[in-house]
């Protein structure tokens, strides 16, 4: 196909002495209402599809979203069955020596009590630092000073 080829896509040639393609001498026809109108129906749609375009995004990464907190869950809940069971079996082994089962599942439960403890302390520090938004609050406070006016202004 030679470069000077029609391509399909390029309006039909016409006959006669005006090269002005069809498309731009139906556009000189109309009103500027009527171009007016195509823009705000374009512009409509184009909106339209983009807020369906965002929705259809935010609604699968939200599905990833929940699938990937359904499955810490469920790497929690294995994590928790692997300790049980690591507990049960320091007990088990502490229980076979001179120390008997019933010390030994008092030594396991004082080791979670100890672990529990220090992990409910350093939670405390944790919120107790926790400040939320200050920055905000302080912004929030100084917009009544904005709305009313001061007394140079009056």
């Amino acid at each position: 196909m030679s470069s000077h080829a029609r391509r399909p896509t390029d309006p039909e040639p016409t006959s006669g002495a005006d090269p002005t393609p069809e498309w731009e001498r139906s556009v000189e026809k109309e009103s500027l209402g009527s171009l007016m109108s195509n823009v705000s129906s374009d512009l409509s749609t184009l909106i339209r599809q983009e807020i369906a375009l965002g929705k259809a995004e935010l609604r699968e990464t939200a599905m990833n979203a929940g699938k990937g907190a359904g499955m810490f869950g469920g790497a929690g809940i294995a994590g928790h069955f692997v300790l049980l069971f690591l507990s049960i079996a320091l007990w088990a082994a502490l229980g076979a020596t001179v120390i008997g089962s019933a010390w030994s599942a008092v030594i396991v439960a004082v080791i979670w009590a100890i672990i529990g403890a220090v992990l409910a302390v350093l939670g405390k520090k944790n919120l107790d630092q926790a400040e939320g938004a200050p920055q905000t609050a302080e912004t929030l406070k100084e917009i009544p000073d904005a709305l009313t006016p001061s007394k140079e202004t009056r």
